[in-house]
């Protein structure tokens, strides 16, 4: 960013300085220096901090190179940052140090690294791990940065002393980090084999044999300390290298290990079925380490979060607390929701199975795979036909295909019943209003609090989607702006919460409860102690025909006779090239959402927390249907906000382990269950939207209806268009939160 954001009052009053002769690529190395001397001959400035953070600049590029050193003292000592933050502009200090030394007749690389070593290398772990920050950047950016100045003073005799100090700092930082980037990782490598005990060679075998490649990062000179391990398919060595090395630099042993067949093991690479009993492993072999306090905690995202959860139905021992973020259940979300098998998965396995570490290219070809999605959907195959389509096998999934139930295959995965009531070791889970695992990490939250009421599980869930969790929180996700008290950093809240299980530091004062929530809109937390008490009433809302032959509305009132016909015609592939918006936000419902339900305008304020239930009725002329319902808050503007949604084939509505076809023409009953939550605080003005749909897209597996096994339904079993009539005493109960007396008082509510 250029200084001319700084629009400082006092330039208005400053004269303009002369711009040398040479300011161009030719001649900067000259002419750079004689224009930062013109400008601190001129330049002054009320606002302390910015002038010095402006005079080092000048000062390092004036060759003032202990000067520069003193104002960056006098920066941060004018700053009192708190402990534990890096200190301002290290990266220039250490710059200007080597430069300092090397007109002594010391060659600048040998200057660079000794005066990193020392200024790094006494920092604490956990203040140099942010540090790095400061000494990595874009060359490419930093270059166009300058270009874009110095075409600004082309052909000037004398530049606004503003532009004159942007042009300077474009040149300060440009040179400076062109100057240590190429020394920086081999400085860092030394750091860090002076911080840290590093094994990149461990191998830790399963009970059948198998090989578990490891990672180790721990402090180099600790007592014997609890460990923090992901286990994971993701196999990415600088992404296990930067997990593990952050545990360390908490103090922690940082372990990180692979699936079975991933890095350096060489056995075969079978997704989910044997992490539980893999994991386990490698968490007994930690406690026997002479490192390890023979205390264990996990952690991680998606598919590290069904490892923990894999982990625990093992229950080793040593293993005592689990952070798991967007956290998947095979079987219950992937690669199926509601029994309906879900595209985005298909691709999955040449991603994670090809190869020993990770198929960037295969996975990342999207061409290929919207292709085959409109490819399938146009012809009208067998969903079971996808590798023959695509034109290679796809094992896994096929394997996947073999199981539409929740069956013993699922089941073995991960914890089932009686054996949650076991699991007596806290649990930190964190979801997102946008994740699509959202299921599974509530799957998880549901099934451990049913049996085992008093467990120490704690949920936190905000405006976050399924990467962001785990790669920090930005200002919008998926065109929605995030309120400021959302944007949280949720990798130090578990490390923070880590500390308080295993370290006994206080609890971050966000876990104020079992569940905590971010309101959007609202800009505020909520706390409750279970899911349903999110919410202090629900509002039963009727599915019912609007006033107009083309309308449908929310009621306060049942209308058990009347009714609202839905067709859906699946022999119709016209749409193959639908493909879902990519954001939240957008100014219409898209057709594929199917019919629209619509509210009236709030009179008032209203705040929806909590998950959602219902009821269905409707009857049909076939034997099984796929449902989705999405609910909505279209404001003011026009805008639709996607709030949650829910996904169910009717067939195992009654229970995922069996299915139970619909018998045509009698009234059905479907129960809507076990969803995902809502939190926002909705605006006077704006309506609540339902949309009730029969899912027909190309992404998704299709259930034509006809009895048969879904994946091996042609379009021939489409036949007569799929009919639904859906009754009027069809409803969803929504969760609402009243404002406490404090808040309604602040809004002068009685």
């Amino acid at each position: 960013m250029l200084l001319a954001l700084f629009a400082l009052p006092a330039f208005a009053q400053a004269p303009d300085v002369r711009a040398p002769d040479g300011l161009d690529n030719a001649g900067i190395e000259r002419a750079m220096p004689e224009l930062a001397r013109e400008v601190m001959a001129v330049y002054r400035e009320d606002d302390r901090q910015r002038y010095l953070g402006n005079l080092f600049r000048l000062q390092m590029v004036a060759g003032q190179y202990a000067q520069a050193v003193e104002s960056i003292s006098a920066i941060r000592a004018s700053r009192n940052d708190a402990p534990g933050q890096p200190p301002l502009y290290l990266q220039y200090e250490v710059y200007a140090r080597a430069e300092d030394q090397a007109r002594g007749g010391i060659p600048f690389a040998q200057a660079w690294r000794a005066a990193f070593a020392r200024d790094f290398g006494r920092l604490d772990d956990k203040v140099a791990l942010q540090a790095e920050f400061g000494f990595g950047g874009g060359l490419p950016r930093m270059r166009g940065e300058l270009d874009a100045a110095l075409a600004k003073a082309t052909g000037k005799k004398r530049l606004p002393l503003a532009e004159a100090i942007d042009l300077v700092r474009a040149y300060q930082v440009h040179k400076t980090y062109a100057a240590f980037l190429p020394l920086f990782d081999a400085a860092l490598k030394d750091d860090d084999a002076r911080r840290y005990a590093i094994d990149r060679g461990a191998m830790v075998r399963a009970p059948d044999g198998v090989g578990i490649s490891t990672l180790i990062v721990r402090p180099a000179k600790a007592a014997p300390l609890p460990a923090l391990l992901t286990f994971t398919i993701y196999a990415n060595d600088d992404w296990a290298w930067a997990d593990a090395r952050k545990m360390a630099a908490y103090g922690y042993a940082g372990v990180v290990a692979y699936t079975r067949g991933k890095g350096r093991s060489t056995d075969a690479i079978v997704p989910f079925e044997h992490d539980g009993a893999d994991a386990a492993a490698v968490i007994d072999w930690i406690a026997r380490q002479p490192w390890s306090d023979g205390r264990v905690g996990m952690y991680g995202g998606s598919y590290s979060g069904f490892t923990q959860w894999a982990a625990l139905k093992h229950r080793p021992k040593a293993l005592k607390a689990i952070a798991a973020s967007a956290t998947t259940a095979p079987g219950i979300d992937v690669p199926m929701e509601g029994g309906i098998f879900l595209n985005f998965m298909y691709s999955w396995p040449f991603y994670t199975t090809s190869n020993r570490s990770l198929d960037d290219a295969r996975y990342g070809d999207n061409a290929r795979w919207a292709k085959l999605n409109r490819d399938w959907y146009a012809s009208g195959r067998a969903y079971r036909d996808l590798p023959a389509i695509d034109g290679e096998a796809n094992p896994v999934f096929a394997r996947w295909l073999q199981h539409p139930r929740y069956d013993a295959y699922w089941q073995a995965m991960i914890p089932q019943g009686d054996e949650f009531a076991g699991i007596d070791i806290p649990v930190l889970a964190t979801t997102g209003y946008f994740d699509g695992a959202q299921i599974g990490a509530l799957h998880y939250f549901r099934e451990h609090l049913r049996h085992r009421p008093d467990a120490d599980h704690t949920l936190v869930i905000g405006p976050f989607e399924h990467y962001t969790m785990q790669t920090g929180v930005p200002p919008s996700v998926q065109g929605y702006a995030l309120d400021p008290s959302a944007r949280i950093d949720l990798q130090a809240l578990r490390l923070a919460w880590f500390d308080h299980v295993l370290k006994g530091a206080p609890k971050p004062a966000l876990l104020a409860d079992r569940v905590n929530w971010q309101v959007m809109g609202a800009d505020t937390w909520r706390h409750a102690h279970s899911l349903d008490a999110m919410a202090t009433r629900t509002q039963r809302m009727y599915l019912v025909p609007g006033g107009t032959a083309d309308t449908n509305a929310l009621s306060a009132k049942s209308k058990p006779q009347a009714v609202v016909v839905q067709r859906v015609d699946f022999s119709d592939r016209s749409d193959a090239g639908w493909t879902q918006p990519p954001n939240v936000v957008n100014k219409t419902l898209d057709p594929h959402l199917g019919l629209a339900f619509v509210g009236e305008p709030l009179q008032r304020d209203a705040e929806l927390s909590g998950p959602f239930s219902g009821v269905l009725e409707f009857t049909t002329n076939k034997r099984d249907v796929d449902l989705a319902i999405g609910i909505y808050e279209l404001n003011a503007a026009g805008e639709y906000l996607d709030l949650a949604f829910w996904l169910q084939r009717a067939s195992y509505n009654a229970d995922r382990r069996e299915r139970r076809l619909l018998q045509p023409g009698a009234v059905q009953r479907i129960v809507v269950k076990d969803t995902r939550l809502l939190g926002r605080r909705l605006a006077a003005g704006s309506r609540i939207v339902v949309a009730l749909g029969v899912i027909k897209q190309p992404d998704r597996q299709l259930d034509l209806g006809s009895g048969r096994e879904p994946s091996d339904e042609t379009i021939a079993d489409a036949r007569a268009p799929l009919e639904i009539r859906w009754r009027g005493s069809s409803y969803l109960d929504l969760p609402f939160r009243a404002p406490s007396s404090q808040e309604a008082i602040s809004k002068g509510k009685p």
